[in-house]
């Protein structure tokens, strides 16, 4: 049975258009950004009728020092003020907090004191039950939350039903289907999303995606989750995100078919600051460690690595993965 949902021609109202580059981005420069290149980040987002843009994390400063990154590590309040005001606009703003790397009974405020509106909590499979506990808090102080599901791809199906029907159960807006490695291709991806948009049919949730490019499918893997229903869709300008970067806000937004968003605003944003921050060394997007890992369904930290010490011998780097196995 066909279970596509709309088709090249048509748009969906309830799709919403996540821009994640300065929370995904910064893991590429430890959030060092500039305050220009973020307060025309947030023109640009306004302009091109983005839904979300995600400022960075709610990371515990017990955790990590705070001379070790710029603010959007931390996403204190005062520094999204700065940029946004109250944010008397249409576009909403979120936050990600990682289960045991944020002191959310602290550091996550009311929501009336506050000029953030969503939360993304990022957990793994095994600390879901610690997940929800976030969730509960943050839904308490009055926010809207997702639960993002990383390293899916690892996961066994029992235990990716066992922790749907948890997250159902639980008061959460709304789940991210997240192909951590870009390891996942579309075939897959339409399955976990089948699996994902009946629990959320179900305990009436929505669905998101986060892909990866590893292996230059994050675009196409975003499309395929989208035509089966799945309605939040995270992009980044230039595809900048850790590693081989993401989904890009110039590729989903030329695709997407409802008039209220524009690619214009995301190009001129890319020609003032993406480029110049490429040309200054900061480094992502695909190439073959970040392939490989990929295919291999590994953690990119080694294709990092490999990256950072520009290395091209690609099957040696091949046959130390193989050696892992």
């Amino acid at each position: 049975m066909d279970k596509k949902k709309g088709s090249l021609l048509s748009y969906r109202p309830d799709i919403k258009v996540v821009d994640a580059t300065v929370r995904d981005g910064g893991l590429v420069n430890d959030f060092r950004f500039s305050d220009d290149f973020i307060r025309d980040l947030y023109a640009a987002n306004l302009k091109a009728g983005v839904d979300y843009m995600e400022f960075g994390y709610k990371a515990s400063k017990d955790i990590f020092r705070e001379e070790d990154f710029g603010p959007w590590k931390f996403c204190d309040e005062d520094a999204i003020r700065s940029i946004v005001g109250d944010n008397d606009t249409d576009m909403k703003i979120s936050v990600m907090a990682d289960v045991g790397r944020c002191d959310y009974k602290r550091d996550i405020i009311s929501r009336a004191d506050s000029a953030i509106d969503l939360y993304r909590i990022a957990t793994y499979i095994n600390t879901i039950p610690a997940a929800i506990h976030m969730v509960e808090h943050c839904k308490n102080m009055g926010y809207e939350a997702t639960i993002n599901i990383m390293a899916i791809s690892n996961a066994k199906e029992a235990e990716i039903d066992e922790a749907l029907e948890l997250i159902g159960k639980s008061p959460v807006d709304g789940i991210y289907l997240v192909d951590s490695y870009g390891s996942l291709y579309m075939e897959q991806i339409e399955e976990l999303a089948d699996k994902y948009l009946a629990m959320a049919e179900k305990y009436d949730k929505f669905v998101g995606i986060h892909a990866h490019n590893n292996q230059q499918l994050a675009f196409a893997n975003t499309i395929a989750a989208l035509t089966r229903g799945i309605s939040y869709l995270d992009a980044t300008a230039g595809g900048m995100g850790r590693g081989a970067g993401n989904c890009s806000t110039e590729q989903l937004l030329g695709f997407l078919k409802n008039p209220r968003y524009d690619i214009i605003p995301i190009l001129k944003f890319l020609e003032k600051h993406i480029e110049p921050l490429k040309r200054s060394g900061i480094i992502w997007g695909y190439n073959v460690p970040y392939l490989l890992t990929g295919q291999m369904n590994r953690h990119p930290r080694s294709a990092i690595a490999a990256t950072r010490e520009e290395r091209i011998d690609f099957l040696n780097f091949y046959l130390e993965l193989s050696d892992k196995d």
